[in-house]
């Protein structure tokens, strides 16, 4: 008995001795900045953080990106009033059905990445 409470107290020792030692947190500084210092020699890509955005907003993006194209060209081919009004109407269905799409896409993802 008295030899497991020795072998404890040495244990007991050994963590107080290693909780003070000021070489743990230098390592661990040191260990930190190697890290973020990789990161940053890495260079930027626009494709990488193209990816990193989520569909829905980037599919949304793509409906008023060819919203706007249908307000421009659409004046050009029905001469009436009304022609900027229906682009208007159309820029709004095609970004409301790119939020709908780009959410069941983020949601395909999630259900791939939960399935690995």
């Amino acid at each position: 008995m008295p030899e497991s409470e020795s072998e404890r107290l040495k244990k007991l020792r050994q963590r107080q001795l290693a909780d003070r030692d000021p070489l743990v947190k230098q390592r661990q500084f040191q260990r930190d900045s190697a890290v973020k210092e990789k990161r940053m020699q890495k260079p930027f890509s626009f494709k990488k953080a193209w990816d990193d955005i989520p569909h829905s907003i980037k599919v949304p993006f793509y409906g008023l990106i060819t919203g706007v194209l249908a307000i421009v060209i659409l004046p050009n081919f029905w001469n009436s009033p009304y022609a900027i009004f229906a682009g208007l109407g159309i820029t709004l269905a095609l970004i409301i059905f790119g939020f709908i799409t780009g959410n069941s896409l983020d949601l395909r993802d999630d259900i791939k990445k939960h399935i690995k």
